[in-house]
């Protein structure tokens, strides 16, 4: 019960949070929020309520005419003066702030989605929270200010309201029981309704977004066509679809009762018997007169208007602060492996040792097994293995997207933990086999924002090494063509060989201790494979060069390869070391080198 009272208070005061939140990027939208609210309910208040008592008074007491319509001449004035105000928060101030707001938050977001460690983003339920983060959150944000200032003042109102309406009969401000029954009961059940159909909803959502966006974008144009993806991707969509179905039938029988009898609490009990209590008074007893009648039906309705839109403020703040606890709790997670963390900054790295190494993604299955290697000097080193020996999460540990389960990774004979991360992953360049072409122009897509002296020259000669500047100068607008046609029908979409290279150049562009090249032929014909790593080989001087391959004759000038299989060096030594030893290594190169010769008479073990 307790924890269930804490989550109920941490909802309110997301509210809160999202007044301290707008207020420390536009100052201006709160007050002028706050300002808009209490000058709305004060026109309602004195428009319903005060200036028809005034008008029905005057007239009872024959007032001069002349008092009247000055009285109703100024009434205008400042109304007319309010409307224009109102005009002016509405078509000024709010999409102007909106627009700060809005980018404000989401640079927020986008920082700490930044920040955040990469397991997070393949913990299906941190995702989910995260892309929940992202919902909407700003349009949130800025109706919970409106919803904390309409809550805030609308309490004054409504107390105003009834004041008024006891004044005339006290026993007319028990009708107010009905609304609040109606709204702050069946409405609240209704609320949690909502919450529940939303979170119910929000996996089966992104499955439905995930296929609109393969169904859009040109990268999968292909293969939709074909092959017969459409259908197996159509069901996932039709299932997401159906589990929505199975979400409202879950909740549509509670939702239609709960919304039945807010109804009936908050309108028809209201209306109807204010109306049936008023009559008898006037008609039968005769102890109100007309006037008293109107100014009590009046006051009766804006009570019950203001209750009702009390409540609907009340309950949409209840909505945006369960909606902003996702917003909230993603951007106060507090990272494991803060990208900003502060440390000892790195020189040159000269060493790289793992040492006892354990790591696993899920628990109990391990990928890495009591690694241990140690890399000195300026070498290049081969990591080799079959598909699931654990190189290129080696590599994923090396630039401290995770951190090891145990045992500890030194550079320099300093535990990376202790480094300026930012600064520590600024040491290495890589060409990662999984890489991404971004819709920005080729020379971006190298240089991938970082800073130069001469960024042309420094892109060209990036192209150049990677055996793609040909290609690339030979394009219409060069190095500035926009990599893919999605914004741009003068963009280029280059082979899957010539994105491979493009991504092998981000390495070749940056100056660093350490290069890493993962994979960065498996897209590559023999002939351009060659030449790629004769590229890597003359540009290995300097610093530490790593390089991921399945295609063992690459490796063969390396300094040092290390053999790996389930996690863990077998083997380590030069090619001709590794040959000599007759082990995994030397079966694994014999088998390739055979099927590249095509010769049935080779023999395994033979020299090469």
């Amino acid at each position: 019960m307790k924890d269930k009272n804490q989550s109920r208070l941490r909802i309110f005061s997301n509210n809160a949070y999202a007044v301290k939140t707008v207020w420390s990027i536009s100052k201006s939208r709160v007050i002028h929020t706050a300002i808009n609210s209490v000058l709305g309910y004060g026109e309602w208040i004195f428009m319903s309520i005060f200036f028809l008592r005034y008008v029905i008074g005057a007239i009872e007491t024959q007032a001069p005419v002349e008092r009247i319509l000055f009285f109703i001449g100024i009434c205008f004035i400042v109304f007319f003066l309010l409307a224009v105000y109102e005009s002016f928060y509405s078509s000024v101030i709010i999409p102007c702030t909106d627009n700060k707001i809005y980018r404000t938050l989401y640079r927020r977001l986008y920082a700490k989605a930044r920040n955040v460690e990469l397991r997070c983003f393949e913990d299906a339920d941190f995702y989910n929270r995260y892309t929940m983060a992202l919902d909407g959150s700003p349009q949130k944000m800025t109706a919970s200010v409106s919803c904390f200032f309409s809550v805030l003042f609308g309490v004054s109102a409504a107390a105003a309201a009834f004041r008024a309406m006891f004044s005339i009969d006290p026993y007319s401000v028990l009708f107010v029981i009905s609304p609040i029954i109606g709204n702050f009961v069946f409405g609240a059940l209704m609320n949690k309704i909502w919450g529940g159909r939303y979170v119910d909803t929000v996996k089966n959502n992104r499955i439905a977004e995930y296929v609109n966006c393969v169904m859009h974008l040109a990268e999968y144009a292909k293969e939709i066509r074909y092959s017969n993806i459409h259908s197996p991707m159509m069901k996932r969509y039709n299932d997401a679809m159906d589990s929505n179905a199975e979400v409202a039938d879950k909740y549509g029988k509670k939702a239609i009762a709960y919304t039945w009898a807010q109804n009936v609490t908050t309108f028809a009990l209201v209306f109807e018997g204010i109306m049936i209590y008023a009559a008898y008074r006037t008609i039968v007893s005769k102890t109100m007169g007309l006037a008293e009648l109107a100014i009590m039906f009046t006051a009766m309705s804006t009570s019950s208007w203001i209750l009702i839109g009390l409540f609907n403020n009340f309950t949409e703040a209840l909505k945006n602060g369960q909606f902003l606890e996702y917003f909230r709790t993603f951007m106060e997670y507090e990272e494991k492996i803060p990208e900003d963390q502060k440390g000892i900054i790195p020189e040159k790295i000269r060493s790289i040792e793992f040492k006892n190494v354990c790591f696993e993604y899920k628990e109990n299955e391990p990928v890495i097994n009591d690694l241990s290697f140690k890399i000195e000097g300026d070498k290049v080193c081969a990591l080799v293995g079959h598909n699931g020996a654990g190189k290129s999460t080696i590599i994923k540990l090396l630039f401290r997207l995770y951190d090891p389960t145990s045992g500890e990774i030194l550079v320099n004979g300093i535990n990376i933990r202790e480094y300026d991360l930012k600064a520590y992953r600024r040491q290495f360049s890589a060409a990662f086999q999984d890489h991404k072409v971004m819709a920005m122009s080729v020379k971006d897509n190298v240089l991938m924002g970082e800073s130069f002296d001469d960024p042309e020259k420094t892109a060209e000669y990036a192209l150049r090494c990677a055996g793609v500047w040909d290609k690339i100068s030979s394009l219409s607008e060069g190095m500035n063509t926009i990599m893919t046609k999605e914004f741009d029908n003068e963009g280029t979409v280059l082979s899957g060989g010539e994105q491979q290279k493009i991504a092998v150049a981000r390495a070749f562009a940056r100056q660093a201790s350490v290069k890493v090249f993962d994979e960065p032929s498996s897209a590559l014909d023999p002939i351009a494979e060659y030449e790629l790593y004769k590229s890597i080989m003359n540009e290995s001087r300097g610093h530490i060069t790593l390089f991921i391959s399945h295609r063992l004759s690459s490796v063969r000038d390396a300094d040092e390869v290390f053999m790996l299989e389930n996690g863990t060096v077998i083997e380590q030594g030069t090619h001709r070391q590794l040959m000599d030893m007759n082990g995994k290594y030397c079966e694994m190169f014999t088998k390739q080198a055979q099927n590249y010769l095509a010769d049935e008479n080779y023999k395994e073990g033979a020299a090469i």
